[in-house]
């Protein structure tokens, strides 16, 4: 029976956990579209004013719109907070991004020189999914009062 050496398995593995969140995501990609949703909520982008349906087309959004336009545009947020504050009551809708954070590391593996076995020091490689708030929408009285874009965080 021939032994996999550490790299070739972590590399396996990476490769499947990257197969598989691939997989997880395309079923997701394939319906939730600004086409889709637009007709999904036809009624509601058809009462919109002519430079509210513009701006929904491109994906873009603006102060006063209210959530139905939002949604049109950006889609359905991963999270919603309610909470209250001096002006009333507030929704927040928040839009998560993602990205793969390599972090690299020694170790050893197992190898022959000489046909002994022997430990042999190398660079590996390990990546980790990492996530955070990309975009927050302010509504009050279901419209739009402020929202923000947020960059990236540095690793």
């Amino acid at each position: 029976m021939k032994r996999r050496h550490n790299h070739e398995y972590a590399r396996g593995r990476h490769l499947w956990l990257m197969a598989l969140a691939l997989a997880a995501l395309l079923p997701g990609c394939a319906r939730d579209t600004l086409e889709n949703r637009r007709h999904e909520k036809w009624m509601a982008y058809s009462a919109l004013p002519q430079e509210q349906r513009e701006l929904v087309d491109q994906g873009r959004i603006r102060v006063g719109m209210n959530e139905d336009a939002v949604y049109i545009a950006w889609g359905k947020p991963n999270e919603i907070l309610e909470s209250e504050g001096p002006e009333g009551m507030e929704t927040v809708w928040r839009y998560y991004g993602s990205w793969t954070e390599e972090t690299r590391y020694w170790t050893y593996r197992e190898t022959r020189r000489n046909g002994q076995p022997v430990l042999e020091r190398y660079l590996a490689r390990d990546y980790q999914p990492r996530s955070y708030v990309r975009a927050e929408i302010v509504f009050r009285k279901g419209r739009v009062a402020s929202w923000r874009m947020l960059p990236r965080p540095l690793p």
